[in-house]
């Protein structure tokens, strides 16, 4: 066993999804040299030239790479065959894995073949100099606390970090050089179990993009019904920003799940982040962490939100918010 970290860096038609760049340039290189050794890249797909770049200009010094026709679409089979011949070859002391779709499924799958821990949907990491031992710290018991936790009896320790926790540090640097190693691992057809027939996108999808906006406009159960959110989206259209909503407002079925943050939703890291009628449950303060500034807007002056909000306004959302979209909007005109 070697003293490097591995970063898997998911490839989607052969551009890297924003989260394995943000575990290399943020807690991927501070890890790796407080255990002492290298900062690896992991990309798997059917092609790999773009991602692999991406991974070397946001700092990984390795980067392995397996190409194949049978990884064009993820399957659990094929994916997890080939990363566990890596780890089996090289011997990395962690790995972190973005807490995507695919990445919820290849890392407790990958767990259970290596025979190792896992600690999924991290939000914070953290290591001990002396043992090496990754501090991993998530959400626990319905997100009413947060829990760190060690895996020091086996290796590699792995963990899921979710989207947006990790802001990228810098720019790419497309002049920095790293090792690049090509591995020829293949599957049989016959070895994957599972087949994609056919790729359905939901327009609402396409649309909402939380964890790359850079203004999030939210509204939660103070809105009091669907129709309310008309306050929201009319201050995020003037500011330019995305809508998000709370789980109590998607649970309610004002809003789709596809805007909602916290916990069971995105977690997010835009540069302002204004809460309207949110409380503040741990579990939608688990999701804004990363924001740059927080506006929390609520009536009731005991609203856990206004404990991390950056500027607080007690009062009455429906006087609020129109109030602010049209100052914004005299703002904007008066350029």
């Amino acid at each position: 066993m070697n003293k490097d970290l591995w970063v898997y860096v998911e490839d989607a038609q052969d551009r890297p999804k924003n989260v394995g760049l943000e575990l290399l340039s943020g807690p991927g290189r501070r890890l790796a040299e407080i255990q002492g050794g290298q900062l690896c890249a992991v990309v798997i797909s059917d092609t790999t030239s773009e991602t692999v770049k991406a991974a070397v200009s946001y700092g990984a010094d390795k980067v392995y790479v397996v190409e194949g026709p049978e990884y064009k679409d993820y399957t659990t089979d094929a994916y997890t065959h080939a990363f566990c011949e890596l780890v089996k070859k090289y011997q990395p002391t962690s790995i972190l894995i973005g807490a995507t779709v695919d990445g919820r499924d290849l890392g407790p799958r990958l767990a259970c073949r290596l025979k190792t821990g896992l600690t999924a949907d991290c939000t914070k990491l953290d290591i001990d100099e002396a043992s090496g031992n990754v501090a991993w710290t998530r959400p626990a018991f319905g997100g009413n606390i947060m829990a760190t936790i060690l895996c020091p009896d086996h290796r590699p320790q792995i963990g899921t970090v979710r989207p947006g926790v990790f802001k990228l540090k810098a720019e790419p640097d497309f002049v920095r050089q790293a090792e690049i190693i090509w591995e020829d691992i293949h599957v049989v057809p016959e070895q994957i179990r599972t087949k994609i027939l056919q790729t359905i996108r939901e327009a609402a999808d396409e649309m909402v993009d939380l964890e790359g906006a850079e203004i999030i406009v939210a509204g939660g159960r103070g809105l009091g019904k669907a129709e309310n959110f008309f306050y929201v989206r009319e201050l995020a259209e003037a500011l330019g920003a995305t809508v998000g909503s709370s789980r109590a407002a998607v649970d309610a079925g004002w809003i789709s799940h596809v805007h909602q943050v916290g916990q069971t939703g995105k977690t997010v890291g835009p540069k302002l982040y204004i809460a309207c009628g949110i409380s503040g449950a741990v579990q939608h303060l688990v999701g804004i962490g990363g924001a740059d500034k927080i506006v929390a807007i609520n009536k009731d002056p005991e609203a856990p939100i206004f404990n991390i909000a950056d500027y607080s306004i007690v009062g009455d959302l429906f006087q609020v918010l129109p109030a602010m979209t049209a100052e914004i909007k005299r703002l904007k005109n008066q350029k």
